[in-house]
């Protein structure tokens, strides 16, 4: 008997080492993913870094005057002044409750066009 119980637990000892063996190395793999992982991250990152840099650089008030300068004839884009805006005050926002929903809204989507 005591045989029986020695042979179960070295059979038990060798499968929990297998286990142990394959979790190790599960694990490194897994370490190894979030390493590569973490990598293009930080590439992604800097390149997102730069492309802001980029877009910044392109919208300068002053290239953007110059662009629109060069293209008057063909944009006829003019200046912002202070007098185009509006103040919150002028604007007419229809009275509340006076718009009714009665029966079914149709909705189209437009994705086609």
């Amino acid at each position: 008997m005591r045989s029986l119980v020695y042979v179960m637990t070295v059979l038990f000892v060798i499968s929990l080492a297998f286990w142990a063996y394959r979790e190790n190395y599960a694990t490194q793999e897994a370490l190894g993913e979030i390493e590569r992982l973490q990598g293009e991250i930080g590439t992604a990152r800097n390149r997102v870094a730069v492309l802001k840099a980029e877009w910044a650089y392109l919208n300068r008030p002053d290239r953007l005057r110059d662009l629109a300068e060069l293209n008057f004839e063909r944009l006829q884009l003019l200046p912002l002044r202070p007098d185009q805006f509006g103040m919150i005050q002028q604007v007419a926002y229809p009275p509340m409750g006076s718009v009714t929903i009665d029966g079914i809204v149709e909705v189209s989507s437009q994705e086609g066009m």
